[in-house]
């Protein structure tokens, strides 16, 4: 009794009951963890080297031969395929120059093709987020859908989308885009992947469902007549009431000036 004793107030005895526990704790955690999404491996081969010649012509030059990134971009190893798509099918990649923020320019100069190809040959360097998969994007018409979708954006995303994603500022010349005619995979690509300012939402923090939630409330609101007239991006009455107070009065003013120059 008195050696077990002497044992338990040995100097190390904390660091080995801290080792032990932290690796009890993630051994735990990798057993009981969510599956996130990730790149597949099994990807075909001619499209792996199709995407690596892309990559190697106008990819490498900021990103390294090998993905690992430069002082120039970013490393490439373990983004996964929907970062891929969606940096180079909205035209965000390559970028035309170096700025603060890389602006969406549409579909880019890659077809559908090339960006299945570079796609294959970033997710074959290490696993990372796949391409959504297309059950999650179908925008759905359930009412409890769409207000469990209003729920989740106006707590995660309305803080730099605006309620109804109509974008806005941030901070040093950055902005958060309007996600207005925005795709659904690209919405879900954006979420699991967490662009420049934006941060990652993988399925342990918002579920497959749920990012397709948000995808319905989103489309419902891109789809919802606006019978007041122009909707000024649904910035509230407040807004509303000034643009128009402000517009009004300009016209009202400036209608007296152009009365008062005539009369006299």
């Amino acid at each position: 009794m008195k050696a077990l004793a002497a044992r338990r107030r040995h100097p190390l005895a904390t660091v080995v009951l801290l080792l032990l526990g932290l690796m009890l704790t993630g051994a735990a955690y990798a057993t009981v963890a969510p599956d996130k999404a990730t790149a597949s491996t099994t990807v075909n081969a001619n499209d792996v080297q199709s995407g690596r010649d892309l990559f190697l012509a106008n990819c490498s030059t900021c990103h390294g031969l090998q993905a690992e990134g430069t002082r120039n971009g970013p490393s490439l190893i373990g983004v996964g395929a929907a970062a891929v798509d969606f940096q180079v099918a909205t035209g965000r990649m390559p970028l035309q120059k170096t700025d603060v923020q890389a602006p969406a320019r549409g579909p880019g100069e890659y077809s559908d093709e090339d960006v299945a190809h570079l796609s294959a040959y970033v997710a074959s360097l290490a696993p990372g987020p796949a391409i959504p998969d297309q059950q999650y994007l179908e925008p759905l018409d359930d009412p409890e859908r769409i207000a469990e979708g209003y729920q989740l954006f106006r707590t995660n995303c309305a803080m730099c989308h605006n309620t109804v994603g109509a974008g806005g500022a941030l901070t040093r010349g950055k902005y958060a885009p309007k996600l207005d005619g925005v795709t659904p995979q690209h919405i879900y690509e954006a979420m699991t992947t967490g662009p420049q300012s934006m941060p990652v939402f993988n399925d342990a923090n918002i579920s497959p469902e749920q990012k397709q939630s948000i995808i319905s409330y989103l489309k419902s609101v891109e789809n919802r007549p606006t019978p007041g007239g122009w909707g000024l991006g649904s910035f509230g009455p407040v807004t509303e009431g000034l643009f128009v107070w402000t517009v009004a009065l300009g016209l009202l003013i400036g209608l007296a000036v152009w009365l008062g120059a005539k009369s006299s």
